[in-house]
């Protein structure tokens, strides 16, 4: 299992083994862990928020906020592709991975209309000051299907720390890790490990659910997102809906 999930932790491959009947104490699996040396290094140094630090505000309920980023990939032969991913910040599911040689805002708003049509409208949508997500045809799709847009501060990318952190799972756990030979391959790939990321793999920042069993909680009751990063961290749980959540560092007065 490790070999197969490279940059897999020990506690999400104790989760894993969990669900399959493998009833293992995490000390002993961190031990051989260690052992086999399948301990997963990271790439670069941790950056830390300077300065005084706020807990930023999660979303309570799926469609409150929506997040938009790109990430740049390159193909075997050297060309170069981006993707649109879009995440929910409240269940963490991943809502869509674009693959393409050139999105326009156009594009992106056809995207979001597509989802929108299966998923419901968000109430906001969360993005950096591109020029694809501040084009007029973002402006006016906007406009008609009246959603908030919110744009970060340029080069505060921790204003948008949700979709940061799934960029950085996508690229650890599977970009870096896969060779796209095509395009129609990048996104036959993409939407497999889309529907992995979303169905099978364990969250830590959800309790160890996986995004899929978090949303089907939260459709009928109102939870909190456990603060917990350890492999002790409890299901979510009822509480009230003022309750502020503790999830990501953010500068004061943002998010």
């Amino acid at each position: 299992m490790a070999h197969e999930r490279r940059r897999f932790c020990y506690r999400r491959l104790h989760v894993l083994l969990k669900r399959e009947g493998h009833r293992v104490n995490h000390k002993k699996l961190f031990r051989l862990y260690r052992e086999e040396t399948l301990t997963s290094r990271r790439h670069g140094s941790r950056k830390r928020a300077i300065g005084t630090c706020a807990p930023m505000r999660v979303p309570m309920t799926a469609n409150d906020r929506w997040s938009l980023d790109f990430v740049s990939v390159q193909l075997t032969d050297g060309r170069r592709f981006r993707v649109l991913t879009i995440v929910d910040d409240c269940t963490r599911e991943c809502l869509g991975l674009v693959a393409d040689t050139s999105l326009s805002g156009l594009r992106v708003a056809r995207e979001l209309d597509r989802i929108i049509e299966k998923r419901g409208k968000p109430k906001m949508i969360v993005s950096e000051n591109g020029s694809e997500f501040t084009s007029n045809a973002i402006l006016q799709w906007t406009d008609r299907v009246k959603i908030e847009c919110h744009y970060i501060a340029p080069g505060k990318p921790i204003q948008s720390a949700f979709i940061e952190n799934f960029n950085g799972r996508l690229r650890d756990e599977f970009l870096n890790e896969t060779l796209f030979v095509s395009l129609p391959h990048a996104r036959s790939a993409l939407s497999n490990w889309r529907s992995a990321y979303n169905d099978h793999r364990p969250h830590s920042g959800l309790g160890w659910l996986t995004p899929a069993e978090f949303a089907q909680t939260i459709n009928t009751r109102r939870v909190a997102v456990p603060r917990s990063r350890n492999g002790s961290a409890p299901h979510p749980t009822p509480t009230a809906p003022n309750t502020a959540i503790q999830d990501r560092w953010s500068e004061p007065k943002t998010g």
